[in-house]
């Protein structure tokens, strides 16, 4: 239904996806074909997935591993399916897959790093449960407020990608 480009996307739309499918290798996924029926959220969208995924402090294998515990904590296969190939492109293998899952991450994360994954996991389950003390743990470590942003806009970014996948059911293209 809404995964089909249609005839009528505005030229606005298509450059946009002319940009998504260039940073997915030739192909533009399900959820970004089902936001093109409505511009600005694609558009919104988009911009959000480039400046919080694709770039940033954190390493992008950090922010995968983010998605892929929040996806997988809110049962939305779509965005697990992704996550996990996009980890597996950066050579994690399916028990490294399964660890991160089970809140065991890989040897190369640093301290800071296996904090900040557990934490946004903490907050995507348990967001009632954090409180400053919480946030001085992270601190404590040596990590700074602009890398909890960013760890914390991943989650949100994909909380909200797994309530529109799976209300949409937006079918896997991974």
């Amino acid at each position: 239904m809404l995964q089909e480009l249609t005839k009528s996307t505005p030229d606005s739309t298509s450059a946009i996806l002319l940009e998504i499918e260039q940073a997915f290798g030739g192909r533009v996924p399900n959820l970004f074909k089902a936001y093109a029926e409505h511009p600005p959220l694609l558009e919104a969208n988009w911009f959000k997935v480039k400046s919080i995924l694709l770039n940033g402090q954190l390493r992008r294998k950090v922010k995968e591993a983010i998605a892929t515990v929040v996806s997988h904590d809110n049962d939305c296969k779509y965005c697990v399916a992704a996550h996990t190939a996009a980890l597996r492109s950066m050579k994690v293998s399916e028990p490294q897959i399964n660890a991160i899952l089970q809140n065991i991450l890989p040897d190369d994360f640093t301290e800071k790093e296996v904090a900040l994954v557990k934490f946004a996991r903490k907050a995507n389950q348990h967001w009632h449960r954090i409180d400053n003390a919480s946030l001085r743990e992270l601190i404590d470590l040596g990590i700074e407020d602009s890398e909890i942003l960013e760890a914390f806009g991943t989650m949100e970014l994909f909380i909200a990608f797994n309530r529109f996948a799976d209300v949409m059911g937006i079918e896997i293209d991974f």
